[in-house]
């Protein structure tokens, strides 16, 4: 902890950054709400490019109350656009003589959003009560570690892979302390989820510069390039993988400190030996769950990616080793080994550290001989 904290001194952006310094639209237009109330017949296809046409009622800016003619791309259209759908829309004063200057822009999504964060925020309080509370003010604090150190550090030059270290372990104290309370228990969920941690970056260090990935193979990585010329990709790529195995980390980790402590508790009894292998029991199914959690999350996520690369007519070890693939490869497979090695290593702390209570056995052992000493001198 202290050494995170030094870190977080160390690495804190100061002075001006560059968040929120690349305006969203150019000078002159603005973003309006509105609500479609009419589709009109579309001008054009997909195919061709041209689009389609739909009235809005605007809620904001000087023409709120109006309803007006908007232009949507015809990607946008064929996807579905219906009456009473939210957009916003993009206002160009200077093409108000010469054709219709609301443009879509995207839509709105607040509400639905706002109803669903809701609807989780109640499922925790529900089923977890105030630790599932605790758990969400956790996951706020981590978040805002992220915005106000982690993407300003990066952003100002600093070094990824120390920022994603401190930046994690700062996540880490936050996310597991407020979520589970300061104990022993939670205390070994951490030392087992640093242990992985630490395997993960090694892993990651070797692992992206043995296969040559360079972190240059989406747009965003082009875009970036421009943004920030003296960033390393490949050092970015590397602060990502370090960064997305915390979540599966913490998972495994407490699952094996709890498992441990209720075994424990369950029967005081058993030796630190038995407490590990019970333990390892539940270990092992936990394993063998997220060795396709990963696979199944990545390519759901990767769905269009991995379409527009079976389209190719190579092998499927040609598609896997292309580069933006073998980024997502590795990233999985180095976290999933990280992953499955905090397992033994969480639940052997965890058997290490939980209260060592004497047999029964032994305790009524102890309890004859003081009998009987007492015994024979009484007599």
């Amino acid at each position: 902890m202290v050494a995170t904290v030094v870190g977080l001194v160390l690495l804190w952006p100061r002075g001006e950054t560059p968040v929120r310094s690349v305006p969203v639209h150019a000078p002159g237009t603005s973003i309006e709400i509105g609500t479609v109330v009419d589709i009109l017949e579309e001008t054009g296809s997909a195919e061709f490019g041209m689009g389609g046409q739909v009235r809005v009622e605007l809620e904001t800016g000087q023409g709120a109350g109006h309803t007006v003619p908007a232009q949507v791309p015809p990607e946008v259209m064929a996807n579905g656009v219906d009456v009473g759908d939210r957009m916003r829309l993009m206002v160009i004063p200077e093409a108000l003589g010469t054709g219709s200057p609301y443009i879509f822009w995207d839509f709105e999504r607040t509400v639905p959003v706002g109803w669903l964060a809701l609807g989780y925020a109640l499922a925790v309080l529900l089923v977890a009560r105030w630790r599932g509370l605790a758990a969400m003010v956790g996951l706020g604090a981590s978040l805002a570690v992220m915005v106000v150190f982690v993407l300003p550090a990066l952003m100002l030059g600093h070094p990824p892979l120390l920022v994603a270290l401190v930046g994690s372990a700062a996540m880490l104290f936050l996310s597991l302390y407020l979520a589970h309370g300061v104990s022993i228990r939670t205390t070994t969920a951490l030392l087992g989820t640093f242990v992985g941690l630490a395997i993960t970056v090694v892993l990651a260090l070797w692992g992206t510069r043995a296969v040559n990935l360079t972190g240059t193979g989406s747009e965003q990585s082009l875009t970036l390039i421009n943004a920030f010329p003296n960033l390393s990709l490949a050092d970015l790529l590397l602060c990502g993988i370090v960064i997305a195995g915390l979540g599966a980390l913490n998972d495994v980790t407490i699952t094996q400190a709890s498992t441990v402590w209720e075994l424990h508790a369950a029967n005081p009894a058993l030796s630190r030996r038995r407490l590990f292998s019970q333990g390892m029991r539940v270990g092992r199914d936990h394993i063998a769950s997220t060795v396709y959690t990963l696979a199944f999350a990545y390519v759901g996520t990767a769905l269009p990616m991995l379409m527009l690369a079976a389209l190719m007519d190579r092998s499927g070890l040609e598609t896997l080793m292309s580069g933006e693939i073998a980024e997502e490869v590795v990233r999985s497979l180095v976290s999933s080994i990280g992953l499955v090695l905090a397992v033994p290593i969480t639940t052997g702390i965890a058997a290490l550290l939980a209260p060592n209570t004497p047999s029964t056995s032994s305790r009524t052992a102890q309890t004859g001989l003081a009998a009987s000493g007492s015994t024979v001198g009484g007599q």
